[in-house]
């Protein structure tokens, strides 16, 4: 393929930027590197036409390209070709990962490799390392708040041990995930310091201005993220005597990518996380990353482009690592985050399905699956070759973002149904065993978001004030369902560490000032060992939750046909208290059906027939039942949220 002189030209000067010599092991890069620039210019002079410097920033961009390449260790090139030659590593099915705070979990990285057995007991192969990299005490936003993008904070240890860490993870088959926040900095880093020092080339890495004028534009769109911790969103920057855009906190300045210069920087940190091994990598609150007036400044369409341009840098440089995008967004806007068009399938390879997984509560809550299988339309539509991330509970708070379409398709009122969810999981609602707390109320719309453990929103936490053993037995009975739910649903599970042996909510955290304002630490609870061994104790809450987890993650790797293949069809709903799924690959068949209420109930099995399963067995891999499929009149029995496993297998 000719290349344009333009593009022939930028290669030869990074290559000659950075002392890179082609030699024959390298033709691969050189080829993916001469393949990739027309697409990486096309995006780029999308973006930055009219930017006086835009060629010289590109060509350095792509120097840093070069770079990493350069950079990369020969253990990590070796495991790119490994991962090649599987196609889509991160669809399989023998994928489970757990998202934890290492510090909250296990001390520092160093304890952290004395985990490893516990995890691997428990069949987890994949650790998400919520943020390691220094962030200001009392102003972190649990890490979010990042001062120096390539330091370890000291409370975790050094690169040194992460560096271990990795190494010791990867000699077990594990794999490894980190955070990097794009859209924006602590205050505390050197280019927020010298920004308010006065330094006017770093004044332009953020939206900073001397009046009102502007950030009154943008605030005229622009929602409130924390309308009660963090109102507005511009902070007086006393000592530069600037107005600073912090969508987020006021310790929070956003990057403004408008400037190709952040862009460049950030692709630089990309890199950095790549080498040091990072087999998938956590892009924070993407849908903000770039900001116009007139508009939200959430998922514009330049936002979309810098993720293509990143994913086509990485797959040139560091092609191992995949790419996930924090997009907690709308259906019909979380698809995009995959790619569409000509990019389909070529942005981010993951993203969270956080719609499925709160209408997982909406579900629990009422009982009915009405509303979820209104929403399924927009979340199938995730193209093939792109995952996923299916959990229960994480660090975050639960959105009732899903459209009103869905709700009112239930035959809901969408007001009255949210004000309904929010009253249960707070406990507020008559009868509700749940024991959550609402997140960041809207006085003026009446908007909120839920705090909980798992255990504590299935009712555990207040079976066990009650000493209810029917109480524990039922909440039991629901934290397992809805993980395995989650589990066999399509995508890659993420367990939240503390829920495999029942953690409760920690109220702890209203006695510290750096966390007092945020009830999302009710469910971030430092892990007591000494509790976590009564899983060893047969009868025990920890026991039965961790052996119900790890038997769950068991059956998921037994079974290829639950990797990520676009393989999921929902069945019509006979009985509006059940979700049920089919799932084929050639030669395999595969029923997930979960009853959501709190009632004994039925399925006839014509609801198999409408699905092409006529005749047969099913064997129950929960139970290792085998099922005869009956006529039409008959019916397939349920618990109360029971739960059935079921393979075709004759």
């Amino acid at each position: 393929m000719s290349l344009d002189p333009f593009l022939t030209d930028t290669i030869n000067k990074a290559f000659e930027d950075h002392g890179f010599s082609p030699k024959a092991k390298d033709q691969g890069f050189v080829a993916k590197l001469e393949a990739g620039i027309p697409l990486l210019a096309k995006l780029y002079f999308s973006l930055y036409h009219s930017h006086p410097q835009k060629d010289e920033i590109f060509g350095s961009l792509v120097g840093v390209i070069v770079e990493a390449y350069i950079s990369r260790g020969a253990d990590l090139k070796k495991r790119d070709a490994e991962k090649s030659a599987k196609g889509s590593w991160f669809l399989s099915n023998e994928l489970v990962g757990m998202s934890l705070y290492v510090d909250r979990f296990a001390g520092d990285l160093k304890k952290m490799s004395h985990k490893l057995e516990y995890l691997e007991e428990l069949g987890v192969n994949l650790l998400h390392l919520m943020p390691l990299f220094e962030s200001p005490q009392g102003e972190s936003d649990g890490g979010y708040a990042v001062s120096n993008f390539r330091k370890i904070d000291p409370r975790f240890g050094g690169l040194k041990d992460l560096l271990a860490l990795r190494k010791e993870m990867q000699g077990k088959g594990m794999y490894l995930m980190l955070d990097i926040v794009l859209n924006h900095t602590s205050h505390r880093h050197e280019w927020a310091e010298k920004a308010k020092q006065g330094d006017g080339y770093y004044q332009d890495f953020y939206y900073m201005y001397e009046n009102r004028w502007i950030p009154n534009q943008y605030e005229t769109m622009m929602p409130e993220i924390f309308p009660d911790a963090a109102p507005g969103n511009f902070t007086w920057v006393e000592e530069c005597q600037k107005w600073v855009m912090t969508v987020f906190h006021n310790y929070q300045w956003d990057l403004n990518y408008m400037n190709p210069i952040v862009l460049r920087e950030m692709l630089d940190n990309i890199f950095f996380y790549a080498n040091l091994g990072v087999d998938l990598l956590r892009i924070d609150a993407p849908a903000f990353i770039w900001k116009e007036t007139g508009t939200s400044s959430q998922n514009l369409p330049q936002v979309h482009t810098i993720l293509q341009l990143i994913k086509q840098a990485v797959l040139i440089s560091t092609p191992g690592m995949a790419i996930l995008g924090e997009a907690i967004v709308a259906p019909k806007e979380i698809i995009k985050y995959f790619g569409t068009g000509e990019f389909r399938a070529m942005e981010c390879d993951f993203a969270y399905n956080a719609t499925h997984m709160a209408l997982q509560w909406d579900m629990l809550a009422t009982g009915d699956t009405k509303v979820m299988l209104a929403a399924q339309s927009d979340i199938l539509k995730k193209p093939y070759g792109t995952s996923w991330i299916n959990y229960t509970r994480c660090h975050d708070d639960i959105g009732l973002g899903y459209e009103d379409r869905s709700i009112m398709e239930a035959d809901k009122d969408p007001y009255h149904h949210r004000k309904y969810l929010m009253e249960y999981f707070s406990g507020r609602f008559p009868g509700s065993p749940s024991k959550g707390a609402l997140f960041s109320v809207n006085p003026r719309t009446g908007d909120a978001r839920i705090s909980g453990t798992l255990a504590s929103l299935c009712g555990l936490e207040k079976a066990l004030e009650s000493n209810d053993e029917t109480g524990k037995d039922l909440s039991i009975q629901k934290i397992v369902m809805m993980q395995a739910h989650t589990f066999f649903l399509g995508g890659m599970p993420m367990l939240y560490y503390g829920d495999e042996v029942g953690y409760i909510n920690d109220y702890s955290y209203a006695d510290d000032p750096g966390k007092s304002y945020d009830n999302r630490w009710l469910h971030r609870p430092m892990i007591d060992w000494e509790k976590v061994e009564k899983r060893k104790t047969l009868g025990t809450i920890e026991q039965k939750l961790f052996s119900y987890t790890h038997m769950l993650i068991q059956i998921r790797k037994q079974l290829a046909v639950i990797s990520d293949f676009q393989n999921i069809e929902w069945m019509s709903p006979h009985n509006t208290h059940i979700a049920g799924f089919v799932r084929r690959t050639e030669g395999q068949q595969f029923f997930g059906l979960f009853n959501f209420s709190h009632y004994h109930t039925v399925l006839s099995w014509h609801a198999f027939r409408e699905k092409g399963c006529t005749s047969g067995k099913l064997l129950d891999h929960w139970t290792g039942h085998t099922i005869s499929i009956g006529e039409d009149h008959e019916h397939l029995m349920f618990q109360p949220y029971g739960f059935y496993l079921l393979e075709v297998v004759g």
